[in-house]
């Protein structure tokens, strides 16, 4: 259905402006909704649902750009139910959700279950990995709403079990995300079969250039409503909390069990880039005490339901998992969410980030970026208008002086219990050979130490984002910027020493071999920048870079050989897998 431009959003005129709507009823739903959102405890709409539901009860078009965690269930959902008659519906859906996920199709069909349960709303979920037998009887026996995948959609409208003639309103929820998954083919297969005659809603998280193309394809004269996330009043803390640790990859594992000992988290996701790091991770947090799982696209259907569920009941800390398998995730106890790799597209951060800080609810949002990174969370701030404050990872003081809190804490709920008599001939018993004062020492020492407080802990370096001073030491070439040294001091001149006065001297130095070299187009800064990138180092610490065809030879402290070699192994250079290596006294 071809549009004009979006509009902005118009006020209804039977209903008065958003601004003067204090409750639901000022929004003119029927009594059965109303009394359905009064026994589940909502008492005013959200700034979403007061823009969106006199619009779509007058039936207009509409394109969103809401976060999650805003109200839009509700504010999609309470319009379609409303169009639902007192009785004698027939056996043709009259609504149509679509969703990015599984878990998403769930969520959504319960929330429009429990508000249309007054009205005998008939709701079903349809989605893979669940019995298609089930789906088609259900079908077969009518229902009122359907809230589906595109995929699983796509399979009953070719079976001709989804019936669209009667379909009056289309949801696109998430709609980047599905997008992102490579349904936009589904999409427009499903809403051109649906009647040109059709109400169509489209929410989504951000507003690329892909949305809009298939709002002009699909909307008819939208509004356009965009509800940000709730801020802070001046002076007050932000809603969701977002901050950035500057860490070298080889420290990253025992820096985020640092950060969270000190956050000490009730429930967070961590996202990882690969299956492999989600596993690798979950294994090092549950060494370090927490109770976390894994979560990614190798686990079976049945298994991430397991996981979930061990999740949501709280029989986990963390959900370590990977982007795709956590998309359309929804974890009411969530306090926090962590990057543990800077997001290449800020469309990414902005869905993580979502996941936390709802209704009402304080959250925290942490990054853990690598010193070169600077450039994507620069990124992020200006796509998104928001700062991220850059944070030091705590050192082992802060780390002990956070586990006295937690002891202390525990100790003070502890005498607020009424059940301490019972040990109360001990501690008589005990005054007779010690002081009070040196049993009640004892006591939380025991605490503290049952508690697994005093791991063994290394302090991880403290470096700085690859942004001022590093950045302007080296410009992309591997040249020395604005900042660099003089014209003799240029590092990795090819077969010469490089060395100025605070360079690495020969002495403390040991050459390692790199299997890379001019033939792969490898420049010194190449060098320079994966070493400053990937460990404790910094472009100064390293020392004479000589490249040949196929190999270079580089030094660096003799102190920190291992580290660069195992850190090195785990990256890439100019899209090469390398693994260096001390240097022969042959010479390669």
């Amino acid at each position: 259905m071809e549009n004009d431009t979006p509009t902005e959003a118009q006020d209804p005129s039977n209903h008065g402006s958003p601004d003067e709507i204090g409750t639901f009823a000022d929004l003119g739903l029927r009594a059965e909704l109303l009394s359905a959102l009064t026994a589940l405890g909502y008492e005013e709409p959200t700034p979403i649902q007061r823009e969106t539901i006199p619009l779509l009860i007058e039936g207009r078009d509409l394109l969103g750009q809401a976060a999650t965690g805003t109200g839009k269930t509700a504010a999609f959902a309470l319009p379609m139910l409303e169009r639902l008659a007192a009785n004698g519906r027939g056996p043709e859906p009259l609504g149509l959700i679509l969703v990015p996920t599984r878990e998403l199709a769930m969520q959504v069909s319960e929330a429009v279950h429990r508000y249309g349960r007054d009205l005998g709303a008939r709701v079903l979920p349809i989605y893979g990995g669940q019995p298609i037998g089930r789906q088609l009887q259900a079908l077969g026996r009518g229902v009122d709403i359907v809230i589906a995948t595109p995929g699983r959609a796509v399979d009953h409208i070719k079976r001709g079990t989804l019936p669209l003639d009667s379909i009056e309103v289309v949801v696109l929820d998430e709609a980047d995300e599905m997008l992102d998954m490579g349904f936009a083919e589904d999409l427009d297969a499903i809403l051109g079969a649906t009647p040109p005659t059709r109400q169509t809603v489209l929410f989504s998280a951000t507003m690329p250039k892909r949305i809009e193309s298939l709002a002009r394809r699909h909307l008819d004269n939208p509004s356009h409503i965009q509800i940000a996330r709730a801020t802070a009043e001046p002076g007050e803390a932000p809603r969701v909390r977002q901050s950035a640790y500057v860490v070298p990859r080889s420290h990253k594992p025992a820096a985020l069990g640092r950060i969270l000992d000190v956050e000490a988290p009730a429930a967070a996701i961590v996202f990882c880039r690969t299956r492999h790091e989600v596993d690798s991770l979950t294994e090092t947090l549950n060494g370090r005490g927490y109770r976390a799982e894994a979560l990614h696209g190798g686990m079976n259907q049945e298994g991430r339901d397991r996981v979930m569920a061990r999740v949501r009941s709280g029989n986990a800390d963390l959900l370590i998992a990977t982007d795709v398998a956590a998309r359309g995730l929804d974890i009411d106890q969530l306090t926090h969410v962590v990057n543990y790799d800077v997001p290449s597209a800020p469309e990414a951060y902005v869905h993580r980030i979502g996941r936390v800080g709802r209704a009402g609810r304080e959250g925290v949002a942490i990054t853990l970026a690598e010193p070169r990174e600077h450039r994507l969370v620069e990124n992020i701030q200006r796509v998104t208008g928001q700062k991220i404050l850059i944070e030091k990872v705590p050192t082992i003081a802060d780390l002990r002086n956070r586990r006295m809190e937690l002891t202390m804490a525990t100790l003070r709920e502890t005498l607020l219990d009424d059940e301490l008599d019972r040990y109360r001939t001990i501690v008589e018993t005990l005054t007779d050979e010690f002081d009070l004062y040196e049993i009640a020492l004892a006591a939380v020492k025991l605490a503290h130490e049952a508690s697994g407080a005093d791991l063994e802990e290394v302090e991880i370096p403290d470096v700085s984002m690859r942004g001022s001073s590093d950045r302007d030491r080296f410009s992309k070439d591997g040249k020395p910027g604005k900042g660099g040294k003089g014209k003799g001091d240029k590092p990795g001149k090819e077969g010469k020493g490089g060395k100025g006065k605070d360079r690495l001297s020969s002495s403390d130095a040991t050459r390692l071999y790199f299997p890379i070299g001019r033939s792969s187009r490898v420049r010194p800064g190449d060098l320079v920048g994966a070493i400053a990138g990937e460990t404790s180092l910094t472009g100064r610490d390293v020392g004479a870079i000589e490249i040949t065809e196929n190999f270079s030879l580089v030094e660096v402290p003799s102190n920190s050989v291992d580290e660069v070699i195992s850190a090195i192994k785990r990256t890439t250079i100019k899209g090469q897998k390398v693994t260096p290596r001390r240097e022969r006294s042959g010479r390669d």
